[in-house]
């Protein structure tokens, strides 16, 4: 199968498209061919070499495709169901992919808005569990626009939760429509957040990494009320929670997810794809910030 890979650590210009040996299933798990795999921020860590240091390595956690074997023991997905999920193995941008935690792909969902959930889905729902975000519960999302950010303000909206979102000018009224009540992040956060709320918020969760932990932490009330997806070192510095998948995933979101996509409950993120073989550029796209929603890499 062709499979994206890097045999050194660099810039885009490190990424191929190899050969490899197909992957098959093991006990509770099924093989897609891949038609789509999502790009993350976590690629490019990974090929600069800021997380494994062994080489070669595979990339994607996460893809949406077509059931073409299944594992040991299952028994809720057949060959050509259409399915998204996880890779753990983080070989999902491939021809094909195994996927360890997976549910059907919602029928108003093509490949490439299916491939736009696990990561941002997951992660928004592992935080708002974090957080206990219930209804009733008022939250505030810093760096609420992308697709970390519309993913936690959606879910909490479902929860029953009043939600604050930051964004920039040009993405206010997008978050209006996610039913989030919109401010502009930077300078004067907490006053604007407090003409809204003057009393703050129960909890907050910081997706845009931006420096804005003290202000989160005196709107929510103290650090125990904050998590943080993106500045691991302001986490350690003001003692938030540092929220990742290795303190337990929220996989569950996956089977919930699609019948509040058909309910119209929840919209992917905005995705904006490439080829499996324009996955450099794609990687340009992604980490100087020219695509806004998701980056999908199409496949067949």
């Amino acid at each position: 199968m062709k499979a994206v890979r890097f045999s050194r650590f660099g810039g885009p210009e490190v990424l191929e498209v190899v050969e490899l040996p197909d992957p098959h299933p093991r006990a509770g798990e099924v093989r897609v061919a891949v038609r789509a795999a999502g790009v993350s921020a976590g690629d490019w860590k990974k090929r600069g070499g800021l997380m494994d240091r062994d080489l070669p390595q595979t990339l994607g956690y996460e893809a949406a495709g077509v059931v073409d074997e299944v594992g040991d023991g299952v028994a809720d997905a057949a060959v050509g169901d259409r399915v998204f999920g996880f890779c753990v193995e983080g070989a999902a941008q491939a021809e094909l992919a195994v996927l360890s935690h997976y549910a059907p792909i919602p029928p108003s969902l093509d490949f490439a808005g299916a491939a736009a959930l696990p990561a941002a889905i997951e992660t928004a729902a592992r935080a708002l569990d974090q957080l206990g975000v219930r209804d009733g519960s008022a939250l505030l999302v810093d760096g609420a626009s992308g697709s970390v950010g519309s993913a936690a303000v959606q879910l909490a909206v479902v929860r029953g939760a009043r939600v604050i979102g930051t964004a920039g000018p040009a993405n206010q009224e997008y978050l209006r429509s996610l039913g989030a009540e919109p401010v502009v992040y930077g300078a004067g956060l907490v006053e604007r957040v407090r003409a809204l709320a003057p009393s703050g918020v129960d909890v907050a969760l910081d997706v845009a990494g931006s420096g804005v932990l003290p202000d989160l932490i005196e709107l929510a009330g103290g650090a125990e009320h904050v998590v943080t997806v993106a500045d691991f070192a302001g986490a350690r510095e003001h003692g938030v929670r540092f929220s990742r998948g290795d303190d337990g995933r929220a996989v569950h979101v996956l089977d919930e997810i699609g019948a509040l996509v058909e309910a119209g409950r929840f919209s992917p993120p905005v995705t904006r794809t490439f080829p499996l073989a324009e996955v450099a550029e794609a990687h340009r796209a992604g980490e100087d910030g020219r695509a806004r929603g998701k980056i999908i890499l199409l496949v067949g």
